[in-house]
Order: structure tokens, then sequence, then C-alpha cells
């Protein structure tokens, strides 16, 4: 059967180069200033040539994008504690650990840095879990602020503080902003006002 032959091979060539560049690129972000990243250094680091990088992503840009994307999806895991204030405390806490890792505000900071797609790269999947988080409330029956509220709320001042100043985000200044969400929800559904739509 010639079919069989044909398959790819799940974990070939391909992935080994993906992982090499990937890991190539993690590492010169972490040590070198961003200028200084360019796809014959890459390709020189992962011990691939240089076309190989060209052709597979095109720029640096792309290439910082997939890492990015790769790097931060589903490297915080979406916690289950039974109540709204429990997860977004626990994933809180975790997502500011993360970007209190030098490596990580490394690659941040050069994605964003490199076009304008970078920073969904970067957070796309903070994004995701969120929203799973809030929609796992509603279906409890609690609730519950809309995704941009929740992303304005807990995520903009958290990586505002994480890649933009030198105040540490430290997990329990995170936590505080889920206390700040909590009683926004809150006011907005108290007695006397009007429900919201």
């Amino acid at each position: 059967m010639p079919e069989a032959t044909a398959q790819a091979r799940p974990g070939g060539r391909s992935a080994k180069v993906r992982a090499a560049v990937h890991r190539a690129v993690e590492e010169l972000v972490a040590e070198e200033p961003v200028e200084a990243l360019t796809i014959p250094v890459i390709a020189a680091r992962a011990g691939v040539h240089a076309t190989t990088v060209y052709r597979r992503w095109g720029s640096v840009a792309q290439l910082l994008n997939d890492v990015a994307t790769s790097r931060f999806s589903g490297d915080v895991v979406v916690p289950d504690t039974g109540s709204l204030s429990g997860d977004l405390e626990r994933w809180m806490g975790d997502v500011a650990t993360d970007l209190a890792d030098p490596d990580v505000l490394a690659l941040m900071r050069a994605t964003i840095g490199s076009g304008p797609d970078g920073g969904c790269a970067c957070t796309a999947d903070r994004h995701a879990q969120l929203g799973a988080i809030i929609e796992r409330e509603r279906a409890r029956g609690g609730e519950v602020p809309s995704v941009g509220t929740a992303v304005d709320t807990l995520l903009g001042p958290l990586y505002y503080r994480a890649i933009f100043s030198r105040e540490p985000a430290s997990s329990e200044w995170a936590r505080g902003l889920v206390a700040t969400l909590l009683t926004a929800i809150r006011c907005r559904v108290s007695p006397g006002r009007d429900t919201p739509r």
C-alpha cells in the first residue's frame, strides 16, 4: 500500500527544527538586545540553515509571534475552585508569577516590539482562559463581567506593570485586582440599581 508510506511522521524533522529554532529564540532574547536578533543568528544558534528559517517563518517578527503563541498557550492552567473569586484569584496569581520571570518578559518585550500582531501573540491564550473562567461562572448562575471588562480590569494593569514599569506585579497585588473587579460587579447588581443588560 504505497499511500501508507506517504503519510507525514509526527514528531519528525519538521518538529525538531521548530523546537530547535524556538529554543534558540528564547535563549537569544534572554541574552542579547533585541536588535541583535536576526534570522542568520537564530539559525546558527539552532543549528539549521538560515534558508530553512526564512522559508518557514519569513521574518523575525513572524518567528517571534510563533514562539510567543506557543510559549503562552497552555502555560497557565485554568483553575476550578468552585467560585469566580477563587478561580480568578488563583489564575491571576499564576499569571503574575509567570510574568515575573525575566526570560518571559524578554520574550514578551521582543514580540510586542516586533510588530502590530506581537501583543496578540502574547495575550490571546490568556484572553481565552479568562473567557473560560467567566463562562463557567455564568453556567453556575453567578453574576459575571464581560470578558472585555475583565481583561481591562485584570490583565491591563497586570501587563502594564510587568512590561512597562519597575514595580513588581506580585501575586498578592494581582489578586487585589480581582477584588476591584468583583466589587464593581456587586455594585452593578446591587438593589436599587438597574440590572445589567
